[in-house]
């Protein structure tokens, strides 16, 4: 069997083990999936090929500590994340022409704190919930993967799975409530 035809956990394999061919042999077989996947949101050539590199650079660079069990999965969470990224920057941009450099800091400094706690408040939730749910809505909201990835990840039916994640966003949407209206409290307050 030549390389080309080797599953993506053998070449990956390979990878770890420092050999270029096997990281180009799979850098061919995604590029063009991760760059339709980037510039159908951005709708931007040239940051969709970057995003592409930027992914697969990263790969290599971190291919001795990555853990990854499917490549698809992986680059399309990748690929969601840094097309984020780039949206993120975009709209900060634009803003920061808005505003005064020090009421940016301060505004940016506040929303991360906001943000840390809001991402604890968060964590504290879900370890209220059965595992096999806390472990379906991370997949679905942390790592982006569809109903049917999780599905098929876990070894059961995607009615299932949305059965598991209508209970998780509803246990989440009911304690998280106080929370985000105390959060969209001070956000608005704080802007006077």
């Amino acid at each position: 069997m030549s390389q080309a035809d080797q599953s993506d956990s053998s070449l990956w394999n390979a990878i770890r083990q420092n050999d270029p061919h096997a990281f180009n042999l799979l850098f061919d077989r995604y590029w063009v999936p991760v760059y339709k996947t980037a510039n159908k949101y951005l709708n931007d050539k040239a940051a969709s090929q970057e995003i592409v590199h930027d992914i697969f650079l990263s790969i290599w660079t971190r291919r001795h500590t990555l853990q990854v069990h499917s490549f698809p999965a992986f680059l399309l969470t990748a690929t969601r994340y840094q097309v984020y990224s780039r949206k993120k920057e975009r709209a900060a941009v634009v803003v920061s022409d808005e505003l005064p450099e020090n009421m940016m800091a301060a505004n940016s400094a506040d929303n991360d704190i906001r943000q840390a706690e809001l991402y604890d408040q968060l964590q504290q939730i879900l370890l209220q919930l059965p595992a096999r749910c806390q472990e379906i809505f991370r997949l679905s909201r942390f790592e982006y993967m569809t109903s049917e990835e999780i599905a098929q990840r876990l070894g059961i039916s995607k009615r299932t799975v949305e059965n598991q994640l209508t209970h998780a966003l509803r246990h989440v949407r009911v304690h998280l409530k106080d929370m985000v209206l105390l959060i969209v409290f001070l956000a608005v307050t704080g802007q006077k």
